[in-house]
């Protein structure tokens, strides 16, 4: 797809800034990653709308003014390395790519870290690290992480996670059951603890354990 003309760019822009979406480095990078090549079928053409649309696997794309609160949230900067919990589509961590020093990523789906594993060569996004794997326990190989993005519902922020993020470290997670509405939560690791804060309303797909199956 192509990429979308300057109207259609800022009222994207324009829709994340009334959403609450302020911080200038993640507006940049929502700007300079085109949401539209992750996209594909009947669904691409409302690309720049502020909608979740479905994709392979039983998934979804979140919602653009979702992705950049839950990115603000993170307060990543330029030397962090993040892990994500949750591929998807790719598109949440072509925007951290933009952000920090280092992205890893991994989804239970073959199909969708292959097809996200596409676009990240195509856009050059080199920082990107994307693996399959079960990622309710995250990817101790390379912890500890700076910070941790869950864009699937836990019941509760998940241990092996929270175990693998450094002391000031931040985890941003959707708490709740999946069939109820889910609450973001922003947790702050500390030498003394855990410090939660509660964000938003959100809707998410359930963080599952195991391998999806191939499509």
């Amino acid at each position: 797809m192509s990429s979308p003309d300057p109207e259609t760019k800022m009222q994207f822009l324009y829709s994340l800034r009334s959403k609450g979406v302020t911080e200038a480095r993640v507006l940049n990078a929502m700007e300079e990653v085109d949401r539209g090549p992750f996209i594909r079928g009947l669904f691409a053409q409302r690309a720049y709308e502020d909608m979740p649309l479905p994709i392979a696997c039983g998934q979804t794309i979140s919602q653009p003014s979702v992705v950049g609160l839950m990115t603000q949230a993170l307060q990543v900067s330029p030397r962090d390395t993040v892990l994500e919990v949750g591929t998807g589509s790719g598109y949440q961590a072509a925007i951290l790519s933009k952000l920090a020093r280092r992205v890893y990523t991994i989804d239970r789906h073959a199909r969708l870290v292959r097809e996200a594993r596409q676009l990240f060569d195509s856009l050059q996004l080199s920082n990107i690290t994307s693996l399959v794997g079960d990622g309710s326990h995250g990817l101790p190989d390379q912890a500890p992480f700076d910070r941790i993005l869950v864009t699937a519902a836990a019941e509760d922020p998940p241990g092996p996670l929270l175990a693998q993020l450094k002391i000031g470290g931040i985890m941003v997670v959707p708490v709740g059951q999946s069939d109820t509405v889910q609450t973001l939560i922003r947790v702050l690791k500390t030498e003394n603890g855990l410090e939660y804060d509660e964000l938003r309303p959100v809707r998410f797909v359930p963080l599952l354990e195991g391998l999806g199956k191939e499509t």
